[in-house]
């Protein structure tokens, strides 16, 4: 399906000012204005089916890039609570959820589970898993016929749901405290996974293993062994569970099916040709081939861990490391037939053949607007035309494997609200982020609108109504457009911490505004 238009016509084009690095602005638009929009522009969770696009933390629903975005109700521990999409798995009608917020403690935030939210009806009906705690009377495991001491999670601090996958009624989940959890009646129940200790390459019921820990006590505590932490999961096509730890990636062949007890893992961590690194951020399965890849980031288990991503076509026998990404801090990646995309801290990078060779996006740029420069790339998704971009900066999406970019963003209309602020008053302009912060935003925006064709004259001034810069001075249809200022004057100077007044001056109308500027 295909975006409802909004095309520009031959009078209206791109207006990007090329003007040299002293005095440049910009002016993108003609931008989109729909009411529903997604909640936020940092698009770090996405999940896809067909051509149903899932994407968090918001828990907003797109189908076939239409221009509005559904926002569920009932899903009440995201839309009226301070749960946050952490983890998304789909199936034909069903949406799964791992939900988790940032608690803030007094020495600063820590990662918080809250639960799952789970639908069966493709989003219109919502059901809550409670997150699965032990109780302090579990201080016991059984493995093999073995028991072992075992430090009981109780609080849900530190375990929220990073990642999710599911097969039938089988749900697994990795919780980073929690570790790796299983549930064989679709949230109902649920059972803690044993993995093999760091210092392990397996894990069998046969053989009775040791969990080091400070006190040097034989105890099955994550506060001392970094594979027991879990961080990422897979359940591939042959129904082979993956379970990626901060101490490397454990496969196992029945993980779905055998008891508590004696589920059976193989345990590889960074060694010789294996591994880059032993933090396994995310696991994905490539549809043409069936091969894995992984993201490895440096856990500091090991002295010789590098970031970078290998991939492996045997079941986990062999890997090989990916050179391009080798070094690079990769959080996702997406295939399109034969197209590998690979998102990371520094950038995005494109394959156009299974993997072999690459290309870096230096910037996304669309007909209306463009991803910062600085932005951090955190997300991939493929529906069924078209690739999702999760950006620190919006959300990206190609139908042509990247040669042309539409962008979604956080949309307040001048009208007045959007649908989660429907009560804002109309305005004839405003900016954003405001205040802007030169440490920690490269751009702020002011979206304006103009009534009829005519000339257009953006300029900025300081406290005592200096003139510091002016933006545009041109021709413009009508329409809602969007200035962008770095933060400069007309000589390439920060400008100084305190109020900048605009001047935005259409014909018929003069719309002004505030930018407070803080370091």
């Amino acid at each position: 399906m295909k975006k409802p238009t909004f095309a520009l016509t031959s009078l209206v084009t791109t207006l990007i000012l090329l003007l040299p690095p002293a005095t440049r602005g910009q002016v993108v638009g003609p931008v989109p204005s729909p009411f529903r929009s997604i909640e936020q522009n940092s698009v770090s969770i996405m999940e896809s089916y067909g051509d149903t696009l899932w994407i968090g933390p918001g828990l907003n629903r797109n189908i076939g890039n239409q221009e509005h975005w559904f926002l569920p109700e009932g899903a009440d521990s995201v839309t009226a609570g301070r749960g946050r999409v952490y983890s998304l798995a789909l199936a034909p009608d069903t949406v799964l959820a791992g939900l988790g917020f940032n608690l803030q403690q007094a020495d600063g935030t820590v990662q918080t589970g809250v639960g799952y939210h789970l639908s069966t009806d493709g989003g219109d009906h919502w059901s809550f898993w409670p997150l699965p705690l032990d109780s302090e009377a579990d201080t016991t495991l059984i493995y093999g016929g073995h028991s072992y001491r075992m430090l009981p999670i109780i609080v849900p601090q530190q375990s929220p749901p990073f990642e999710i996958d599911f097969s039938g009624n089988t749900a697994v989940t990795a919780n980073w405290a929690s570790g790796i959890l299983r549930s064989r009646d679709f949230g109902q129940h649920w059972e803690r996974l044993v993995l093999p200790p760091q210092s392990a390459d397996q894990l069998v019921p046969s053989e009775r293993y040791t969990f080091s820990t400070a006190d040097g006590s034989n105890r099955y505590d994550p506060r001392s062994d970094q594979n027991l932490l879990g961080f990422s999961v897979l359940i591939d096509s042959d129904r082979n569970v993956w379970a990626g730890t901060a101490g490397g990636i454990n496969i196992s062949s029945d993980a779905l099916s055998a008891p508590q007890d004696s589920v059976r893992w193989s345990h590889i961590q960074v060694d010789g040709s294996r591994l880059l690194g032993n933090w396994i951020i995310e696991i994905e399965q490539q549809p043409s081939t069936g091969d894995i890849w992984l993201t490895n980031w440096i856990s500091g288990v090991t002295e010789n861990e590098q970031y970078g991503v290998v991939r492996t076509g045997d079941g986990g026998k062999t890997f090989e490391p990916v050179p391009f990404l080798t070094g690079k801090r990769i959080n996702d990646l997406g295939f399109m037939q034969n197209r590998v995309f690979a998102a990371g801290d520094e950038g995005l990078y494109i394959s156009s053949d299974k993997g072999d060779s690459w290309r870096e996006v230096e910037q996304i740029q669309s007909a209306d607007s463009f991803i910062k420069a600085s932005a951090r790339y955190y997300s991939v998704a493929v529906t069924e035309q078209r690739v999702w971009i999760g950006t620190s900066d919006g959300l990206a999406s190609t139908p042509d494997g990247g040669k042309t970019w539409e962008i979604t963003r956080v949309n307040f209309p001048l009208a007045g609200g959007n649908q989660y602020q429907n009560s804002d008053p109309e305005t004839d302009s405003f900016a954003y982020p405001n205040p802007f912060s030169h440490s920690r935003q490269e751009i702020v925006r002011i979206k304006f609108r103009v009534e009829r064709q005519g000339e257009v004259k953006i300029r900025l001034f300081d406290f005592g109504m200096n003139l510091i810069r002016e933006l545009e001075n041109r021709s413009f249809a009508a329409g809602t457009y969007e200035a962008v200022w770095n933060g400069r004057d007309k000589n390439d100077e920060r400008v100084a911490n305190g109020p900048i007044f605009y001047l935005v001056e259409s014909p018929g109308n003069t719309a002004r505004g505030k930018i407070l500027v803080l370091d």
